[in-house]
């Protein structure tokens, strides 16, 4: 099963401020403990929202509308996040718990999410490519 262990956003990662290093050698040691268990699929960070920017949908159909950051901290903005592979719940909870979080006067906080599985995705990619290529060529033949 995989999980999405996501960092929650705070005013300093917002405004770009770096952490400790106190903290960067925790989260490089969390790193390297999750590589050596083999569970890690993917660690990566995102810049501040200041850079992004969402599309939003009308209820009733219409023209999407575009706005632009920066987007307020207490919208649940994400500062990062990692994708874990485990055999159990419990593994997951366990390795969101051990996540270093940085000191100082922010509450800091750890989102744990299961990943949908999608059975096709899952699947070896090059039967996907030949099975669409015999599906293809099954198409020509029949017109």
């Amino acid at each position: 099963m995989r999980y999405m262990l996501i960092a929650k956003a705070t005013e300093y990662t917002e405004a770009g401020v770096k952490y400790s290093r106190e903290y960067d050698a925790a989260r490089a040691a969390y790193k390297e403990s999750l590589v050596r268990a083999g569970v890690l699929l993917a660690d990566e960070a995102l810049h501040p929202s200041a850079t992004g920017l969402r599309i939003g949908y009308p209820v009733h159909g219409g023209e999407p509308e575009v706005t632009v950051g920066p987007f307020p901290v207490d919208q649940e903005l994400i500062a990062g996040y990692m994708v874990i592979e485990v055999r159990l719940e419990e593994e997951a909870i366990d390795w969101a718990r051990r996540m270093p979080v940085p000191s100082g006067p922010m509450a800091f906080g750890v989102e744990l999410r299961k990943l949908e599985e999608d059975v096709a995705l899952a699947r070896d990619p090059h039967i996907l490519a030949m099975e669409v290529d015999l599906e293809e060529q099954r198409n020509m033949l029949n017109q």
